[in-house]
């Protein structure tokens, strides 16, 4: 299965993914890349910088909408 099959399988269970969670459940390096991927699709995502407890920045992608067949 391909990195943007995985993504499209977890959109159909939650609706956003942060980097590090791309890396640690599906081993994703560029989630980014596979983003613009699915964007090329037709999918559609906001984009919204957040920190964790830390103060680390990250990117977590909540789509808006799932591409129709």
């Amino acid at each position: 299965m391909s990195q943007v099959e995985k993504l499209k399988k977890h959109f159909e269970v939650c609706n956003s993914i942060s980097n590090v969670e791309a890396q640690a459940i599906y081993k994703i390096r560029a989630l980014p890349r596979r983003i613009c991927d699915l964007e090329e699709e037709g999918y559609v995502f906001t984009k919204e910088w957040k920190k964790d407890p830390t103060g680390q920045r990250y990117r977590r992608y909540t789509i808006q909408n799932h591409k129709v067949d």
